[in-house]
């Protein structure tokens, strides 16, 4: 890490602080040669492979902004975009990968938006699983209800 003062190529770590999220360490700075403090963010790289090919860093703002979208006028809140990317970047995380692919990230989403909010979840499979036909809808719809049955099943024979 270079200085920001004086450009020296070293310095050494004073403190480090793990962040609020968990997911990246702070670091407190000091230059040997001209005594100047600085801190530092460091995060473990995480690079998304675009369908295109290109790769780029990925972005929670890029996944909240995609949900949003399938959001619009439902009862979703800002905080609640957050929390969703959030919890995508920790699964895609968690993978183990440097580098993953969009279809796994929109696989990561699918699951959190399904708790948070079925119509937007549809809204979300029907362009990221690329529904042709009533049928298509028919039948993710047709999955919700059987998921709403089995969980109420559940709940029937716990309460027992």
């Amino acid at each position: 890490m270079h200085c920001p003062f004086c450009r020296n190529p070293d310095s050494r770590v004073i403190d480090s602080r793990t962040s609020d999220d968990g997911l990246s360490i702070r670091r407190r700075r000091q230059c040997p040669k001209c005594g100047g403090r600085f801190s530092t963010i460091e995060t473990a790289s995480l690079n998304v492979i675009k369908r295109s090919g290109v790769i780029e860093p990925f972005s929670r703002e890029k996944v909240m902004s995609g949900v949003r979208k399938a959001c619009q006028g439902r009862p979703v809140t800002e905080a609640n975009l957050a929390l969703l990317a959030q919890e995508v970047e920790e699964t895609v995380r968690q993978t183990g990968s440097s580098q993953i692919d969009t279809n796994e990230i929109g696989l990561a989403i699918l699951g959190p938006l399904r708790n948070l909010d079925e119509i937007a979840y549809l809204r979300f499979a029907s362009v990221y699983q690329a529904f042709d036909t009533l049928e298509d809808f028919e039948a993710a719809i047709e999955q919700l209800r059987a998921d709403h049955r089995s969980a109420r099943t559940v709940e029937d024979a716990s309460s027992l």
